[in-house]
């Protein structure tokens, strides 16, 4: 059974990257064939940060990506407070309701947030753009930052903050001293999650988009249904080294902290 878990897992795992490391390989193909590997060359990553359009969304969508996600990391975080100090039954009711915009289809939410900025752009006349995509991000955003943050707390001792004050502290010092730190985890998971969430997506973005400002999946799939382009393959791979090196990064850093609590206990 054993022998037969790991097949699968590799048959997997096969499946789900392939396709990227054949992506990162013709990225540095000299032609632009998608089959025939000819010569090696950087050309395409030249080319690609030449490409004004491309470069332009990929501005386009780190500015809303980082705003999004910032602004979702504390509103979630305050939200996932309030949620907390709630009585069971009314902590579950609210919790579901968190839920239903990551349970919901993403054409759902983004043709309901468009037909909600088209209501208030008739009356107070602001266009499609920066603005709308930064409020979808961070509607889409802050449910999984509270989903990252709510286990820090059943994990956490619910004495702690009364402990805190009942030492010295005042409400903010308890808070900030005593439950920031367990729940900083939840935090910068949650943050990464939502800022991963907000340069992947395309669905809600695409209702929400202006012809002002596009962000780079919706640049991609316009360029994409007129012929592939090499330099897409070349921004797939700058793309997907950036995640990994992050994802790296993370594990790192929580790695060596659990190790810290490990010596200290």
């Amino acid at each position: 059974m054993k022998k037969l878990g790991k097949i699968y897992l590799a048959l997997v795992l096969l499946f789900l990257y392939v396709p990227i490391f054949v992506l990162i390989v013709f990225s540095f193909n000299e032609s632009k064939s998608r089959s025939v590997f000819t010569n090696f060359t950087f050309d395409w990553y030249v080319r690609l940060f030449h490409n004004r359009i491309i470069i332009s969304s990929l501005v386009n969508t780190l500015i809303i990506a980082a705003i999004a996600s910032i602004a979702s990391t504390i509103l979630g975080t305050f939200a996932a407070i309030g949620i907390n100090s709630m009585r069971k039954v009314p902590k579950a009711m609210v919790m579901n309701i968190t839920n239903m915009p990551i349970i919901n289809p993403e054409i759902v939410t983004g043709v309901s947030l468009m037909l909600l900025f088209v209501f208030f752009a008739a009356r107070m006349h602001f266009e499609f753009g920066f603005v709308t995509l930064i409020i979808a991000h961070i509607t889409f955003d802050v449910p999984y930052v509270i989903l990252n943050i709510m286990p820090k707390f059943k994990q956490m001792d619910p004495h702690l903050y009364e402990a805190a004050q009942d030492l010295g502290c005042s409400s903010f010092q308890a808070f900030y001293k005593v439950v920031l730190p367990e729940i900083m985890p939840g935090i910068i998971s949650g943050f990464l999650m939502a800022l991963t969430y907000s340069l992947d997506d395309f669905v809600v973005s695409y209702f929400t988009t202006g012809s002002t400002s596009q962000t780079l999946p919706i640049t991609i799939y316009s360029m994409t249904r007129r012929k592939v382009s090499p330099e897409i393959n070349a921004l797939s791979t700058i793309i997907f080294v950036a995640v990994l090196v992050i994802l790296l990064v993370k594990n790192f850093v929580e790695n060596r902290q659990a190790r810290a609590k490990e010596v200290k206990a």
